[in-house]
């Protein structure tokens, strides 16, 4: 129902539909004259005032669609749903079954406690994510008071005033007011791959993109009344599963398939001898409750979500929480020079100038075909770079044509003081060469300039003037200079020495590609991406092998970057991509961790699984440490998750194979579980060391080291089950007492021992960690002491127990140590030192040293930026003298 004419701030009844539907109310919102549109929605091109979008905003809601959420109710209750739960359901209803109570309840707890915790962590997690993301809210640009602000696109209302430019995702359903056509990427809402061309009066619909040129529009629908509404859950997709969640849900396959084999060998076994059947199957199940890695979801999503927190910290945020596992693989960055390598900052050197024009009066006519507001950084530097502002206001600009891929110019029609107009253009050199008129008599000294400002390292900005419409002259070129970041250089040399190969990719001229790379230290082997292909080419092995070896790509258009991480990866090598534009969206897609820079546009972000809120490349550094500390933890989960699965199955097994005895009793087994998931989670907040290589998923490396350390614990497990019943002559009841005190403070000690590749004291655990465990294990130690569902064991034999596990603790990490020996083994350290002293030999490059050193000593002084020189010098003094010592000890 359309407002009526006595109610003009009605709410237009519009349902959400797809674009061409035939709804009344949005068809003639979108179709009717502007003029008309306007009275409707009490607006005009000049906006609404603040207090009017605060009316509105209460009267029509946010410019969102809240996201379906699930009942938490029904929620919980799948967590009693599928093959563990209902394995642990089983057991509680054959313990009712035989009347074992205390089997029964605390089966029953361990049941509760599980889908409460996993419930509980899953909805932290949630929580902790949607956080993050809110800080990826789509601005808007948007006039109000007659200013242009920049408030979160979910404040929009009808009759706002909104300014669109290329790259931005448009907020709302809008009709463009009077300016230029801009192109709108609708693919999205409609499916057409190509984009739509939209004039003045014409609906743009939210959810769209704009291609090229700008424009500005007044909103006529948000929210739910909008066609395509659900901008926001452009970078909330559902999360994908990635290879080493895959890899680590295989192992729980193999651990439930191991279980299962192994119980129905006791089932048979006690058929065979006349057990009762109850007792052994009700065992038998709570067995395989015990086995079963009942936690690994939870620690999974947990361990991601607490690391995705930390990421944020370090202003990396994450929107797929499988790109943390992604990140820690990354072997080659392919990033880009502007903002990243570079400080973004453009300053303008000293002109070139044509017939004797002042060099002042070219850098204000260049800043004469800028515009402030749309804030691109060439832009701002020739508006900063005016020497007087009185004199650039002066001038009224009364057309803008915004830069776009086509014209690769901008352009402005200005009125003089005097009255007079006349046209100013700006942007590559030979691009305004191509349009001049003088473009023959030119040509030699504007090329001869262009080539020595790229020798210094100088992007040039051709500029043009013309009296009468067409008829241009390039007056000039400006040089343009983008400093490299404070700590580019050592960040570069410190990725290196984790494994990582960061490739520059500009679409700047070879020269300026080179010269920044040089003074970044990072190889001047740049390839010219213009002799590449393109998506739909396939390149030889020779130019692979060319792309592969390259330290940086000059001259770069989008489809270079989608062929470079293509060629990249069918390489065998895991690519991120960086970017910051509308047309990086599909490389990001396609690299397997897409990073959008900071300052990105809302497509890039939307393409991307990181997002960067501070500029530099050192944030993507510290993201990829973060992500293998992550990586970390979650190997030391999976090495312990399978030692202790391994250890208490053969052990259980065996006893009542070899022995006819059951070691403990179900109720000890459930509180063994119980105790054991209580203290794990702690691991996500453990403190970890990352290597200094790629990870990669090593399944013979995992599986190796776990098996040696269940093995082990089986062999330890039966030496006290012979000293107590042996020696010490202890009857069944205290055995088990005994049996379940020790597989609960061995089973502990295994986390300090998973967690270290090197001695356990190697890496300090976290306090959480210890206290989690010291609190589970002093739990156990009571319940055995005192004998809460068991026969009590009394302090002294706790004791025993405590020293006797302890001692096996030390004798396994020794055991430890060599598994790792065999499994993976490595070269000596010292080896390429003696190398490095020997006659003859190439001498020890230490720059990636210096450059490790020199970056933590920036960290260590809060990242003060300004301090480069003096942190390398210092970081230099200290690594020469070290490798002295090392020199002298060795010739000793």
């Amino acid at each position: 129902m359309t407002p009526t004419a006595d109610k003009p701030e009605a709410k237009p009844e519009i349902k959400p539909a797809a674009p061409g539907a035939k709804s009344d109310a949005q068809k003639n919102l979108k179709s009717i004259p502007m003029d008309e549109l306007q009275k409707k929605l009490a607006s005009s091109p000049d906006g609404l005032t603040e207090a009017e979008a605060k009316k509105r905003l209460t009267k029509y809601g946010p410019n969102e669609i809240a996201e379906k959420k699930e009942n938490p109710y029904l929620k919980f209750l799948t967590y009693f749903w599928g093959p563990i739960p209902w394995m642990i359901e089983a057991a509680v209803i054959l313990s009712a079954a035989v009347r074992h109570w205390p089997d029964f309840f605390i089966i029953l707890l361990l049941l509760l406690s599980n889908a409460v915790v996993g419930f509980w962590e899953e909805h932290q997690a949630g929580n902790a994510i949607a956080a993050l993301r809110k800080q990826l809210a789509i601005k808007a640009r948007v006039k109000r008071d007659g200013k242009w602000t920049d408030p979160s696109a979910k404040e929009l209302v009808p009759g706002d005033v909104i300014r669109l430019k290329r790259g931005d995702i448009v907020p709302a359903d809008a009709r463009l007011l009077p300016g230029d056509p801009v192109e709108v990427d609708q693919s999205a809402l409609t499916g057409e791959s190509l984009p739509a061309t939209k004039k003045p009066g014409d609906a743009v619909f939210s959810g769209s993109v704009i291609r090229q040129g700008a424009s500005e529009g007044m909103v006529y629908a948000t929210g739910t009344d909008t066609y395509f509404g659900k901008t926001a859950q452009m970078v909330q997709g559902p999360e994908s599963v990635s290879h080493f969640q895959k890899a680590v849900l295989k192992i729980g396959d193999y651990l439930i398939v191991l279980a299962v084999f192994l119980v129905v060998v006791i089932i048979a076994v006690a058929l065979f001898r006349h057990d009762p059947i109850m007792s052994t199957l009700e065992f038998a199940l709570v067995l395989l409750v015990a086995a079963i890695p009942v936690a690994m979801p939870t620690v999974l999503s947990v361990t991601m979500a607490v690391g995705a927190r930390l990421l944020a910290k370090k202003q990396a945020i994450i929107t797929r929480l499988s790109a943390i596992e992604e990140l820690a693989g990354v072997d080659i960055l392919c990033s880009d020079k502007t903002g990243t390598l570079t400080q973004n900052k453009l300053t303008l050197g000293v002109p070139f100038t044509l017939n004797g024009i002042p060099g002042d009066q070219v850098i204000l006519w260049a800043a004469l075909a800028s515009r402030a507001e749309d804030k691109d950084t060439i832009d701002l530097a020739a508006i900063g770079s005016v020497k007087d502002d009185k004199t650039l206001k002066s001038y009224q600009v009364v057309h803008f044509q915004p830069f776009d891929p086509v014209h690769k110019r901008t352009e402005a029609t200005v009125k003089g003081g005097d009255g007079k107009q006349f046209y100013v253009a700006k942007g590559a050199p030979q691009v305004i060469l191509k349009m001049s008129t003088n473009v023959g008599e030119a040509t030699p000294a504007v090329d001869k300039a262009v080539d020595d400002f790229a020798a210094k390292g100088y992007r040039s900005l051709g500029v043009a003037r013309a009296d009468e419409p067409g008829k241009w002259q390039i007056v000039g070129v400006l040089p343009m200079f983008d400093p490299p970041r404070e700590q580019a250089k050592a960040t570069i040399a410190g990725a290196r020495e984790m494994g990582v190969s960061v490739k520059m990719v500009t679409g700047d001229q070879m020269a300026i590609a080179k010269e920044t790379a040089k003074q970044l230290g990072m190889g001047t082997n740049i390839l010219d991406a213009s002799g590449l292909g393109d998506i739909k080419h396939h390149e030889t092995a020779q130019a692979a092998e060319s792309i592969e070896k390259a330290d940086g790509f000059a001259q770069v258009f989008p489809e270079h970057k989608y062929h470079i991480v293509d060629v990249l990866q069918q390489s065998g090598h895991i690519v991120g991509m960086t970017g910051d534009g509308v047309n990086d969206a599909p490389a990001l897609k396609k690299a397997d961790c897409g990073i959008a820079v900071s300052g990105a546009t809302d497509t890039a972000r939307a393409a991307a699984s990181i997002v960067l809120l501070a500029s530099g490349l050192s944030v993507i550094i510290d993201a990829v440490k973060e992500s293998r500390r992550i990586f970390q933890r979650m190997n030391s989960y999976a090495i312990y998750r399978i030692a202790e699965t391994l250890r208490v199955l053969f052990f259980m097994t065996l006893a009542i194979l070899v022995f006819n005895f059951y070691p403990v009793t179900a109720v000890m087994i459930v509180m063994l579980a119980l105790l054991n998931d209580a203290a794990i989670l702690s691991i996500a907040y453990d403190n970890v060391h990352y290597k200094n290589k790629p990870e990669a998923w090593n399944m013979r490396l995992v599986l190796g080291i776990s098996t040696v350390l269940g093995v082990i614990g089986v062999v330890a497990a039966f030496g006290l089950f012979y000293l107590g019943e042996r020696v010490f002559h202890l009857d069944r009841a205290h055995i088990q007492t005994l049996m379940y005190l020790k597989l609960s403070v061995a089973g502990h000690l295994t986390i300090f021992l998973t967690r270290t590749r090197g001695p356990f004291w190697s890496i300090r655990p976290a306090k959480i960690l210890w206290m989690a465990v010291l609190g589970t294990q002093t739990i156990a130690t009571l319940i055995a002491v005192y004998g809460l569902f068991m026969t009590p064991l009394g302090w002294g034999w706790a004791a025993f127990v405590w020293g006797y596990a302890l001692a096996w603790a030390l004798v396994n990490d020794r055991v430890k140590l060599l598994a790792y020996r065999v499994f993976d083994p490595t070269k000596a350290p010292l080896l390429a030192k003696k190398t490095a002293t020997e006659p003859g030999k190439k001498p020890l490059d230490l720059t990636p040293r210096i450059a490790t050193r020199a970056y933590e000593i920036y960290e260590e002084r809060g990242h003060h930026d300004g301090q480069a020189d003096q942190d390398w010098m210092e970081a230099e003094t200290e690594i020469n003298k070290d490798q002295l010592e090392h020199a002298k000890a060795e010739s000793i």
